[in-house]
């Protein structure tokens, strides 16, 4: 008899005989119960060091940058620390809708991301031949055929795609109360924005000289600190919505009857995610920060001319290896909120996964994800509509000139699409969890929700008969 499946602490009885995994023939995995007490804590503690130096900035440099008569560079930071309230306000209640019409609509929201991503490579290829750029157009063209035949080869697969969001919905639904901590770490991330904008127009303008006429910026140690902390902070934000979804979904699976609005599995795996997760968290997103920060940094330095060549090839390598990076975070995650392993020891499950699984899973989550990546852009768009109109009446965005509009637009485009990405972050979370939890425990599964498992081993039948 094999060892019973643990989720968190919820031991379910095992199964009395091997079962066939729907698609590979492979037994059920086996997890044992994870070493309590806090995993990886010297990383939460680094995350915490990080939030109290900003907060010092900000109150050390703060005040005063928005004191145009003894600030440093002149500029009037008012107006940005306005514009950034009032799009994150915006950008909460759009997501909200976003994360609605997405749970109403699965499959078709999935077949349209699965176009817009083709067609958003055509609309690169055109672009780059009518600007006279043959390489750049070349490019475009090849991935738009890529696209078009990955497009064919997975539409079939869209099905099996919609189930795992209809099943993630549902554990949602019959665990609503998740929704609001999500809510919760995307109003921290509207707190944490303004905070660190404080801090860095405070840093910028402490930092700001002029010698002879010439003014200088922060040097590239000070961007790259300051970029190192936004991004490991709204790294750690998104990721705990990851976790707490993914232990509330594990729980939903194995004992639905702790199910409810908030009910003791949403409470548990918010409380997990915050105390004993809580380093394993910041361990996987300090890995995506540095590298996202360095990223930025290849961006400025090739923009001011700074060795272009060479930092636009350093951009390109970090932006591959930050996807790769998230990718993986997002599937370590699962294991942290499951089962409650360390980080590395959440990796190596990972990658027994894929061996174990192929990538049909990989397959299932690009499909998810392509909606919503789409359901993002629509709201970092509609903010970014608003940062417009707020530009007139906002002093900061004056200092722009001709390029306002842009810099309004791109202002809001960002806050909209972050915020919006913490929040959807809660279906990513759920498909993914149902895509381990069907691969780990298909008999839990068939035992507490017959029909949705049904419905899910209907759809591998479509493409493995007799697997199932």
């Amino acid at each position: 008899m094999s060892s019973p499946v643990v989720v968190q602490g919820t031991a379910v009885a095992p199964p009395t005989q091997q079962q066939q995994q729907p698609h590979t023939g492979a037994t059920e995995t086996e997890h044992q119960p994870a070493k309590t007490g806090c995993n990886d804590p010297i990383f939460a503690l680094l995350f915490y060091c990080n939030l109290g130096a900003i907060v010092a900035v900000a109150i050390l440099y703060g005040p005063g940058t928005f004191d145009t008569a003894t600030n440093n560079s002149g500029t009037d930071y008012t107006g940005l620390i306005y514009a950034v309230l009032v799009t994150g306000v915006i950008s909460f209640i759009f997501s909200g809708l976003g994360l609605a019409f997405l749970m109403q609509y699965p499959a078709f929201m999935i077949k349209v991301g699965l176009i817009f991503v083709v067609v958003m490579s055509l609309v690169w290829c055109v672009f780059a031949f009518l600007n006279g750029s043959i390489f750049a157009g070349v490019i475009g063209a090849v991935f738009f055929l890529i696209g078009v035949c990955y497009a064919r080869a997975v539409w079939s697969r869209i099905p099996f795609a919609a189930i795992n969001m209809v099943t993630a919905g549902t554990a949602i639904k019959a665990n609503l109360g998740v929704t609001l901590f999500a809510y919760l770490f995307t109003a921290f991330e509207v707190g944490w924005v303004l905070l660190w904008s404080v801090a860095f127009a405070g840093t910028l303008d402490s930092t700001y000289t002029c010698e002879n006429g010439v003014c200088q910026n922060p040097s590239y140690g000070f961007l790259f600190l300051l970029l190192l902390s936004f991004y490991f902070t709204q790294q750690v934000l998104q990721s705990c919505v990851h976790v707490t979804v993914a232990g509330t979904v594990g729980t939903w699976w194995v004992a639905p009857e702790e199910s409810g609005f908030c009910s003791k599995g949403v409470c548990n795996s918010f409380i997990r995610t915050i105390t004993t997760s809580f380093g394993s968290i910041c361990f996987g997103s300090l890995l995506v920060a540095i590298v996202q920060a360095l990223r930025a940094l290849a961006n400025e330095a090739r923009s001011n001319g700074d060795a272009a060549i060479f930092a636009c090839i350093a951009e390109c390598i970090l932006a591959c290896l930050a996807s790769i990076l998230e990718y993986f975070n997002k599937w370590a995650y699962i294991y942290v909120g499951v089962y409650g392993y360390s980080y590395l020891q959440a990796g190596r499950s990972v990658f027994q996964l894929f061996a174990d699984r192929g990538w049909d899973a990989v397959i299932a989550d690009d499909l998810v994800g392509n909606a919503l990546l789409l359901t993002s852009i629509i709201v970092g768009g509609l903010v970014g509509v608003l940062g417009i109109v707020l530009s007139a009446s906002t002093a900061f965005f004056e200092e722009a000139g001709e390029a306002a509009t842009g810099v309004a637009f791109f202002l809001g485009f960002i806050v909209g699409l972050s915020i919006c990405s913490i929040l959807l972050s809660t279906i990513a979370s759920g498909v993914n969890t149902v895509i381990v939890m069907f691969a780990d425990a298909p008999r839990e599964f068939e035992s507490n929700h017959p029909e949705l498992s049904a419905m899910m081993r209907e759809t591998w039948r479509q493409f493995y008969p007799g697997s199932v």
